[in-house]
């Protein structure tokens, strides 16, 4: 593990929001053999024997260009820049016709499997190629015969299609200690860049070796950048089965590890099945790219989405990450070669834009909870409800992992990198030590790990012990009584236990579940009544409705102001605002008689119009404690157009919008709807003598990082509450006793700002 001042650049390497580049005058694998890889892949694909081609009558000339054909896909590398090239299909057709850009690439996208196709241009034409399927399984010699990865050092994977990948492999020891057992990480962040290897610490640590791989397109790695595009997960699945075959690895098997970005890839990777993956880890992951993080309730996420992903679109530019353009001037061709089809990218930032609406066919591709079924790994998923950057949304997905043999999740309140925090980690690295290390657990490291993350990330240094809790066991009796406890874990109130400093990620306590949703939780409800009351499901109704003003700009669009990491440090300041007179309605309970658990997601169903066509609606639901103090728990968002529900898979306590273009409708004038609004899931105590509370508004200053590109422009929204509009608040609520009596500290919650409380100007 490296010191406490190099820690610095694990948080730059865990950032999501803004990866920086690292330089690099690192080892170069520069072999010429190498270099050549993808052109002599594409040439054994054809006859090169051809000298013409006859083509609807005319002569052309055998292609001087290289044509590299891949899974749904053709490249074209070494052509005339300005040159217009077809793609023509087996049947003769010229299906997409278009300019060689100024690096002599082209790439045609979104072709159907099949033989018989070629490049066609004015002059010249390859000879026929095929475009693979992805159901086509390369051959083991694939990954047995290419070219070595070091034991230790930078090296490159060779894809199925030719396309060589840039990694970096960090050992625990000597190679010829070994072989170890070894993890992988897989993301177009910088994993293969070795200045940027102080992560690999978090493994090489525990014994394990730790390989690096940068996506297609991205770092010193080939081919075009497309987020999450099929080719991209086929990749996945090569390099899984590429790191295996090395003499240095363990069992010829590996697991995959990392948070966020590559914690996403391992789902996608991990449901292509390959044989030689052992376990996954994904940590502050999403379920659902539009639904989750992009276009939560259909508003566009411009504060965090959109600019994470133009970052990824200037990175993936031509030696857009610094650190390659080093390796390049040092003399590594393959890495410069690699960057010849960069301008192939497409435009996702504009592509966003053009996909307001979700679309099975896109949408479903970019969905893990779409395919996790087809995970057949066990599998260690965490996650935080207020994750300012994927969001809390994953937890619906858990229930999809049916082809997993083990899922172990870990659940809490807080920021994107609770999922690293000493509670976490310390079933983390059991698993990774019993599935991928095949070993007793021995987490001796984990202090130290703690301690440099600790400062570096959290702004701590002090956390619970790790103990070996199997100590004295056989590999076969750990694992057992691993595997016989429950695999849900809830952490709550992280960040309030008030045995350390304010803001430490520990926990107040912790739930064991069997299963989620939790079999114990039912749905509660609440009514919304006059003078901003929020009452039991029981109660009278009340007649009447109140309004407010949707002014998007009456409040800050986030709650948090600072620069890049510092929403995690334990000392984290919040700016949350109560909502201006008139522009925005709340809710409360009578204080609660008795503790009550909240654990599941929730849903916010109201009777509502307005004076416009359309507007924007966010929910969001907080604690007022008997001191007069108010605490932020969760929200949802809803655009009213896209009010139209998936009645299939929505739940009493889960609403799910299809979002479809279809079904979006404006609202009526002059007429209450009935509109569901997807509260995210969370897990809170809300003690004896506080009140749960609920507030509606214009979206605003209800997360850290993310802000709404909203319609939202001052119409008059009302909500109605009577009895044949009964507008309410559902609940998943557990009977779980809270061991905690005392409520921990205004603003010592992690993710979770405090604020005094004030009513909105309807009572509530």
């Amino acid at each position: 593990m490296k010191s406490p001042s190099a820690a610095v650049s694990i948080t730059i390497a865990l950032l999501l929001a803004a990866c920086t580049n690292s330089n690099s005058n690192s080892d170069s694998n520069s072999d010429p053999t190498l270099a050549s890889s993808v052109a002599t892949t594409a040439a054994t694909s054809v006859d090169a024997t051809i000298t013409s081609i006859d083509d609807t009558n005319l002569d052309l000339a055998l292609a001087t260009f290289v044509v590299q054909p891949g899974t749904e896909q053709i490249a074209v590398l070494g052509a005339e820049p300005g040159a217009m090239l077809s793609v023509v299909d087996p049947d003769g057709a010229a299906i997409d016709t278009r300019a060689v850009d100024e690096q002599g690439s082209l790439l045609f996208r979104n072709l159907a499997p099949g033989e018989g196709y070629r490049i066609v241009g004015d002059t010249e034409a390859s000879p026929t190629v095929a475009v693979a399927s992805p159901s086509d399984v390369p051959p083991a010699d694939l990954y047995a015969d290419q070219p070595e990865l070091p034991a230790g050092g930078f090296g490159y994977i060779v894809t199925r299609d030719g396309t060589t990948l840039s990694a970096n492999v960090v050992l625990p020891g000597a190679a010829d200690d070994g072989p170890y057992p070894t993890v992988v990480e897989y993301s177009g962040y910088q994993p293969s860049d070795p200045d940027s290897a102080d992560i690999a610490g978090l493994y090489t640590a525990q014994g394990f070796a730790y390989v690096g791989v940068n996506m297609r397109g991205t770092g010193c790695s080939g081919g075009s950048f497309r987020f999450f595009e099929t080719v991209q997960s086929l990749d996945g699945y090569d390099v899984v089965e590429a790191v295996a075959a090395q003499p240095w690895v363990m069992d010829h098997e590996v697991g995959m590890v990392g948070i966020s970005y590559p914690g996403i890839s391992q789902l996608f990777v991990a449901a292509t099945q390959p044989p030689s993956l052992n376990s996954i880890t994904p940590l502050s992951v999403l379920d659902d790219s539009y639904r989750s993080t992009l276009y939560p309730g259909g508003l566009l996420n411009t504060g965090f989405a959109v600019s994470w992903t133009q970052a990824r679109a200037d990175q993936a530019q031509p030696f857009g990450q610094g650190w390659t353009q080093e390796r390049a001037d040092a003399g590594d061709r393959v890495c410069a070669d690699n960057q010849l089809l960069r301008l192939q990218n497409p435009d996702l930032v504009q592509e966003i834009g053009d996909n307001p609406y979700y679309s099975n066919s896109l949408g479903d591709s970019l969905a893990p909870i779409t395919f996790v079924d087809r995970i057949e790994v066990p599998v260690f998923l965490a996650g935080a409800w207020q994750d300012e950057q994927t969001g809390g949304h994953f937890p619906h997905m858990l229930a999809a992992f049916t082809g997993s043999p083990h899922l172990y999740v870990t659940l809490t309140n807080g920021v994107h990198t609770e999922s690293l925090t000493p509670p976490v980690a310390r079933r983390y690295m059991e698993f990774l030590q019993l599935y991928v290390g095949k070993k007793v657990p021995d987490l001796s490291a984990g202090a130290t790990i703690a301690a440099v993350l600790g400062e570096a990330i959290w702004g701590v240094s002090t956390f619970g012990p790790f103990e070996n809790r199997f100590e004295g066991d056989t590999y076969g009796q750990a694992l057992a009584a691993f595997e016989a406890e429950k695999p849900v874990r809830v952490l709550f109130e992280q960040g309030g236990n008030a045995a350390y400093s304010p803001g430490t990620p520990e926990p107040n306590f912790v739930v064991e579940f069997d299963a989620w949703p939790v079999p114990e939780a039912q749905a509660s409800t609440w009514r919304l009544g006059d003078d901003g009351r929020l009452l039991s499901s029981g109660a009278a109704a009340t007649a009447g409705a109140d309004s407010y003003a949707a002014v998007p700009g009456a409040l800050p669009a986030t709650f948090y102001e600072g620069d890049g990491d510092g929403v995690w440090q334990a000392d984290v300041t919040y700016d949350w605002q109560p909502i201006p007179p008139g522009d925005g309605l709340g809710y409360a309970t009578a204080p609660l008689a008795a503790d009550t658990v909240v654990v599941g997601s929730g849903s916010v169903d109201l009777w509502m119009m307005a004076d416009a066509t359309d507007t924007d609606l966010e929910v969001t639901i907080s604690e007022v404690r008997p001191d007069g103090t108010e605490i932020y728990v969760q929200s949802g968002w809803l655009r009213a157009s896209q009010r139209a529900l998936d009645e299939g898979a929505s739940t009493e306590l889960h609403p799910v919008h299809t979002h479809a273009k279809d079904d979006a409708a404006d609202l009526p004038a002059d007429e209450l709807v009935p509109v569901r609004v997807d509260l995210y899931p969370f897990a809170h105590p809300f003690r004896a003598g506080s009140r749960i509370r609920l507030t509606v508004d214009a979206p605003g200053n209800s997360r850290a990082v993310w802000v709404f590109e909203t319609i939202s422009a001052g119409e008059t929204v009302t909500i109605a509450h009577d009895a044949t509009h009964p507008s309410q608040l559902v609940l998943a609520v557990a009977q779980v006793p809270i061991p905690a009596p005392a409520p921990p500290a205004c603003g010592s919650l992690r993710g979770q700002p405090c604020r005094a409380y004030v009513p909105a100007s309807n009572g509530g």
